[in-house]
């Protein structure tokens, strides 16, 4: 009895059994292994093949071409694309005297020799001369009178007992582009024993509030 169920079984389960599809059919021809050989056959007798489509061309006739064209394009590279470069001329204010032709092209050689004797005459030597001597008066200079005093603006020296100094003073100060203009009249006027226009009230020797600093350091550098 289970003998007979189980032959049962085995017999539905091999009608149920889906066949297995052959691999080499159903792709459009027989199989692949006659697809090659048909394709082989038709590239060996000349068909649709690569050999077919290239027994026609001319290999050397294309390399020819091929060289002729490179060639063609390296020269047109090569060329100068810009305007053909003129004659080097010389530039303005130049002079072309160290340029035979180009002086000959101008004047001749007569004509040549006279401009040179005529810019030898022209030309004029200044002869050195003696330096000026430095004044050495009584009065001397700011820089001398500077260098021999030692007190500052203000502190007095010398007596000025004159009423209304002070305003005199500015008056005649004004009339002085600068405190050394006005120091130099000063001192060749009889300052700073005196008061020439008095110029100097506070009796420091220095007019118009001259400062003889700026000298005093100059002289220690």
């Amino acid at each position: 009895m289970r003998l007979t169920v189980a032959l049962i079984s085995l017999a539905a389960l091999a009608a149920c059994e889906t066949p297995v599809p052959d691999s080499g059919s159903g792709v459009g021809f027989g199989s692949y292994a006659e697809y090659q050989a048909e394709r082989e056959a038709q590239l060996i007798a000349g068909g649709e093949g690569s050999g077919a489509a290239t027994a026609g061309l001319d290999t050397q006739a294309i390399s020819a071409e091929a060289t002729a064209a490179i060639d063609a394009a390296e020269a047109e590279s090569a060329a100068p694309t810009g305007p053909a470069p003129s004659a080097v001329t010389n530039a303005v204010g130049i002079s072309s005297e160290n340029d035979f032709s180009a002086v000959s092209s101008e004047r001749s050689i007569e004509e040549d020799a006279a401009l040179v004797a005529a810019n030898k005459e022209a030309y004029v030597t200044i002869q050195p001369t003696a330096l000026p001597s430095r004044p050495n008066s009584d009065a001397g200079t700011i820089v001398e009178f500077a260098l021999s005093t030692t007190n500052t603006v203000g502190q007095a020296l010398y007596s000025r007992l004159i009423p209304g100094a002070e305003s005199r003073a500015a008056r005649n100060c004004a009339k002085y582009p600068s405190p050394d203009l006005a120091q130099e009249y000063f001192l060749k006027h009889g300052g700073p024993e005196k008061n020439p226009q008095g110029l100097d009230p506070d009796g420091d020797g220095f007019a118009c509030s001259w400062d003889p600093a700026p000298f005093r350091l100059a002289a220690k550098r």
